[in-house]
């Protein structure tokens, strides 16, 4: 499973990377889908990975919002600080946690799922909002970052 959270966080940079070409009006005009706008989209994207893992170690979410990370630079620098507390959970994840219930009870819901249905839907959540990027990505004139999981050497790493 590390190997698609590697995928993901590659993939991300290189987004990262080639939005940087956008202008900040770009990143924040009003678009259909998502979170409403790229900056707010990728965001999230960052904080729902972030949150999933504190719910699996039984630690507080962050409090966090968003006007405090309205900029393409913030969001970069946040993604970097919430990965060094991401990762070092995923490099000890011990196959015994696989079954594991997690069981969150909110006001108006509920969540139970095992631990590794979390973890792949972490994945899948990160990859589906990338699709996203992609569709807004040509709509202002940016190449889309490849998507092709072939050819990244991310199994060698991992």
């Amino acid at each position: 499973m590390k190997f698609l959270f590697n995928y993901n966080w590659m993939v991300r940079d290189e987004w990262f990377a080639a939005l940087q070409k956008a202008s900040h009006e770009e990143l924040i005009q009003s678009r259909t889908g998502g979170l409403g706008n790229i900056l707010h989209t990728l965001y999230h994207i960052v904080v729902v990975e972030h949150n999933w893992i504190c719910d699996l170690k039984g630690v507080p979410i962050l409090d966090l919002d968003f006007s405090s990370y309205d900029q393409l630079d913030k969001i970069i620098a946040l993604s970097q600080k919430l990965h060094a507390d991401v990762e070092p959970y995923l490099n000890e994840w011990d196959d015994s946690l696989e079954i594991k219930v997690l069981h969150m009870d909110f006001p108006s819901s509920s969540i139970h799922c095992t631990y590794g249905e979390a973890l792949r839907h972490i994945i899948a959540h990160e990859i589906h909002h990338m699709g996203q990027l992609s569709v807004w990505a040509r709509e202002i004139g940016i190449q889309p970052v490849s998507s092709n999981l072939i050819h990244r050497g991310i199994m060698i790493q991992s």
